[in-house]
């Protein structure tokens, strides 16, 4: 499958590389490139990832590259995968559409 990253997901990217590198540059970069080639695991298998709890939609998926998760959509009738965030594990609703599924 073909991974495309959405505006948000690269602009997501950006900041987490701005604000690692105000201490490390070095590892700022290592991180980036972490996180970007997880986009290798979910081409090749695109739902290895668990389905995101907060929205229950076996299409949205993730992969964790500690401490952030990547968010992504699979779209089979298509051959492709959507990332459509980056966001720090922390963060308890990672806001991609909305309202998350109520408990």
């Amino acid at each position: 499958m073909n991974v495309f990253w959405t505006e948000a997901a690269l602009s997501q990217l950006q900041a987490i590389h701005d604000y690692i590198s105000h201490t490390s540059p070095e590892y700022a970069s290592r991180m980036i490139d972490r996180l970007t080639k997880r986009s290798i695991q979910i081409a090749e298998f695109p739902y290895s990832g668990r389905v995101v709890p907060e929205y229950e939609l076996n299409e949205v998926r993730e992969v964790l590259e500690s401490p952030y998760r990547i968010i992504y959509s699979v779209n089979p009738e298509q051959l492709q995968v959507e990332v459509l965030a980056v966001v720090h594990g922390a963060r308890s609703h990672p806001g991609i559409f909305g309202n998350p599924v109520e408990s």
